[in-house]
């Protein structure tokens, strides 16, 4: 619809009190009546220059998705020694498709390397352990994972809203669709599992092609 299409765009601040009490009202869906989002609206609305009514439409489509809240509270994982990483991750099949990787990729990875200073392999490594290589990039949107940790699981709400709001200007900045971007149940999000506020703080556009990609182009 035509207020998602354009939801990104920047409108004048009419009031904040105006605004938290309209966004109460014309939110629905999983987040109805939420006293949370509508200040979250209102906050980004006054400080980021976002259109109101079209966060309004967006958080219209917002799911809370009680598997995320699952996921984030089952104890923590004892403290695994080297020992028991290596096989998982040391593997015929991941050093394959690492080489293979590597390969496909060493024009970019040594200009990487050079420009940054960080090693090829290093990248290659990195990109294993988080994804085998983008094969597990995540399947849940990053604006429900982000909305329900943000606003649903109270020991770590504020840090969560902060990565909501990063999500909300990068995808601005992109000019892409929050709704169709893809992540872990964390929001970590693309090749690397970059957090919205890493993406906007280290991500570039390696290809020059006027976007960042972290999540199916690997350049």
């Amino acid at each position: 619809m035509q207020a998602m299409r354009n939801w990104a765009r920047y409108a004048p601040v009419v009031g904040l009190v105006g605004i938290l009490g309209s966004v109460q009202e014309a939110l629905a869906g999983d987040y109805e009546g939420s006293p949370q989002v509508a200040e979250f609206v209102g906050e980004l609305t006054r400080d980021y220059g976002f259109a109101g009514e079209q966060l309004m439409g967006l958080f219209r489509e917002v799911e809370r998705k009680q598997a995320i809240l699952d996921a984030i509270s089952r104890p923590a994982e004892r403290v695994k020694q080297w020992k028991e990483y290596r096989p998982m991750f040391i593997t015929d099949t991941r050093i394959a498709r690492g080489v293979d990787f590597w390969r496909q990729h060493e024009a970019a990875l040594a200009r990487a390397e050079q420009e940054y200073g960080v090693p090829a392999q290093i990248i290659v490594s990195i990109i294993g352990v988080e994804t085998f290589f983008g094969r597990n990039t995540g399947n849940y949107r990053v604006i429900d994972a982000l909305s329900t940790l943000g606003f649903d699981y109270p020991p770590r709400a504020p840090f969560f809203r902060k990565e909501l709001r990063e999500f909300l200007l990068l995808a601005r900045e992109q000019q892409v669709d929050p709704l169709t971007l893809k992540g872990s149940y964390a929001g970590a999000m693309g090749l690397p599992q970059f957090m919205p506020s890493s993406f906007r703080a280290y991500a570039v556009d390696f290809d020059g092609d006027g976007h960042i990609n972290i999540w199916t182009d690997p350049d």
